[in-house]
Order: structure tokens, then sequence, then C-alpha cells
């Protein structure tokens, strides 16, 4: 390739991109009345910079070939920052190690742009292989707080074995988003910990963690749920005692394991809380997310659960590395009362969906409960039609 034909795709490659970054996201008319969907990804592997990619010299790239090649952007962290909505990308690349980096947008719909350089998380004195699905959390104590998933290999697994892991929560907080201290991982009595979230206030006096207690990497095992425990010292963050709060049931949409999604989201009547459920199918597993309502003062009972799933992957978002999958762990609350849901689809793209307060405090509080059997389930749609219909013939209606 000759320098002018460098210069001429690198032209292409730039003019492409800025219309990527600029391009007016497309809110959907088709709503559930819950919330609406939009219809273009918000952050996809294109979205990350040329020069994160691209050796751009043409001397030592004349090719103008990736060096650095990204294969998704997924899993973010949410704050409102400054003005701007912030999220904690997920970014992995071709070499699946993932990493942090901030992207920025004036409306939290679309323009998201990557700022220049990733964040840089310290090592403690045991390295993390990978790190993962931060939580951002501004908490009372004047901190923001990134709260996620560390990554080890097994060291008591066989020597053949090289995808045996061990998970932890790491933990690391800054005050301007650029310059991070590294906390102690978290201690608990469970073997491993993934989807560890921090509630943003103090609870009688201490910190206090949602966790999710697992045996294994994968399963479970005896973990069975969202758990929640007390910190005394964040600075050596130890938890003696974990209980469930949201336990895991047979046959619904959380019956092989569920964790929480971003830090709750605090109203006049309880504290709002996005999760993660997972179920088994003939084609694998599949995750949707679901919500519930917790006391204000104690957080950690459950004074709400609507039954079923809240948001199911769609369309395109079935499809990527990891398929049929949705996961969150950031969200955005306005002054307004507009919540901005940020959720991953099949471990490759990021997505939004927009709602209120009001409503899912309605969804919540006015969905009915898992019935668990299906004659129940059946008993309380034949209420729903019957009052309906009933309503229809009043109203003189067309069915």
């Amino acid at each position: 390739m000759t320098r002018k034909q460098f210069n001429e795709r690198l032209k292409v490659l730039l003019s492409e991109h800025n219309k990527l970054i600029k391009r007016k996201n497309v809110k959907l008319k088709k709503t559930n009345g819950i919330f609406y969907r939009y219809k273009y990804p918000i952050l996809t592997a294109e979205h990350t910079p040329l020069f994160w990619r691209y050796d751009l010299n043409y001397e030592t790239n004349p090719n103008l070939m990736e060096r650095l090649g990204i294969n998704a952007t997924f899993n973010s962290g949410a704050i409102e920052f400054n003005g701007k909505i912030i999220l904690a990308v997920r970014v992995e690349g071709v070499d699946r190690k993932s990493f942090f980096a901030i992207a920025e947008s004036p409306n939290g719909i679309d323009n998201f742009k990557f700022w220049d350089y990733p964040i840089i998380i310290p090592e403690t004195d045991d390295p993390d292989t990978n790190i993962y699905d931060m939580r951002l959390v501004k908490h009372e104590d004047g901190w923001i707080y990134g709260i996620f998933c560390t990554e080890r290999k097994d060291k008591n697994a066989p020597a053949t074995d090289t995808s045996a892991a061990i998970a932890q929560a790491g933990i690391a907080r800054t005050k301007d988003l650029i310059n991070w201290e590294r906390l102690p991982d978290l201690k608990t009595k469970s073997p491993q910990q993934r989807n560890v979230v921090l509630h943003p206030e103090f609870v009688n006096g201490k910190y206090a963690f949602y966790t999710r207690p697992q045996d294994g990497f994968i399963e479970t095992g005896t973990g069975g749920g969202i758990g929640w425990g007390y910190v005394d010292n964040i600075e050596n963050p130890i938890i003696e005692e974990e209980i469930i709060i949201d336990e895991k049931v047979y046959h619904t949409i959380k019956e092989v394991k569920n964790g929480l999604g971003p830090a709750p989201i605090k109203t006049k009547q309880g504290w709002l809380q996005l999760a993660h459920g997972v179920r088994n199918t003939a084609a694998g597993l599949r995750y949707v997310l679901y919500m519930f309502l917790t006391d204000l003062k104690e957080p950690y009972k459950v004074i709400a659960r609507p039954g079923g799933y809240f948001l199911a992957p769609e369309g395109e978002e079935r499809i990527g590395d990891v398929s049929n999958v949705v996961f969150s762990n950031g969200w955005v609350v306005k002054k307004n009362g507009e919540v901005l849901i940020y959720y991953g689809s099949s471990d490759t793209r990021m997505h939004v969906v927009t709602s209120t307060v009001d409503k899912l405090l309605d969804y919540v509080l006015n969905t009915p409960e898992d019935g668990l059997r299906s004659y129940v389930c059946v008993q309380q749609r034949v209420e729903l039609i019957k009052k309906n219909l009933e309503l229809i013939k009043k109203l003189k209606l067309k069915k």
C-alpha cells in the first residue's frame, strides 16, 4: 500500500467511525408500557477509538492493519457525573482479556464517546488475570466505588485444567474516574463471589454488600441466591456472615442462579432492585433481567416481587459470543424521574431502555408474584381476563 492509499483508507475509516459515534438513536414506538427500547445498540466494538486498535504510523504499519483488535463492549456500570452520563464499559480485546474504559454521552441515548485512555486499575499482590463487570456506586462516604469481578486461575486445579478459575469481588475507588485506588478484595466465607454490589448508603453504620456466594466458578452449589452482608472497614473488607435475601427457585426465571445488577435506586416506597436470573433450556442457559423492591430502612427485606422477567433478549440481542443473554450492571435515575437502564446483550454489545421511577414502582408493586405452579398462574390470568371482559361489556368495546 502506498502512502497515498494509506492516507485515503485512514480517511475513510475516520469518516465512518465519526458517523457511527454521531448516529442519532431512535426510540421504538412499540412498548409494553414499562419501558422503551431503542433501534441501535449504544456501544459496539466498532465504537472504540481507531487509535486503540490501529497503529496509525505508515512507517510501522504500511498496510493499516489492526494491531490490537477489540471483540466486544458490554456489561457497563453507569452514573451521572459532571452533567454527563458515564459508562464504565467492559471492553474485551480479541485476546479475551477484559478491561474498563469510560464512555460518556450528553443524553445517555446516543453520541457515546470513549475517553482517550482505558481505566488503569492497580493490581493487588496476587495479580488479576481478568477483571470485568464493574458496578459504579456513589457512596454517601464521598467516594465513587467500582466493584468488579476479579478472576484468577484456580491454583488447586490439575495442571492440565487450564480453564478452572476463582472469582472474587475486587474493589477500587476514585473521586474523578481517572485516578483509582485499589483496595483489598472482599473476603467472605464463600469459596467464590460474583456480581457483588455495594449498597450506596451506610446501614446500621456499616458498609453493606449484596453478594452472590458460589461454590464454583459457574455452579452456585450451596450459594442459593443474592446474599447480604456487612463490612466494618472498607479498607479491610471482610464479611463474617452472609444471609440470602433473594433465593433461586425451581422452574422460574432464576432456577439456576441469580445476581444483583447495579446498586439499587432509592424511592419513597423502597429500594428498586434490578437483577439477572438464569434458567436452563435445551439450548443452554438463558439470562434475563428481573426486578424487586426492598424496604427503605432494611434493604435486605424484599417487600414486592413481581413474577417473571422484566426484560429478555430480542432479535439481534439473542446472538453473540454467549447467546440468549441480557445482563445489566448499570442504570441512572435523572432529576426528572427518568431512568436509563443499560444492558449488554449476548456478551457482545450495549443497549439502553428508558422508563421512569413511577412506572417501575407501578410495575413492581402491582404485577402479581410468580404463582410457582401452572394452576395458580392460570387462575391469575383468568382473574385478569374476567375483569377485562366485564369492562369491555360495560363500555361496549369490541374484543
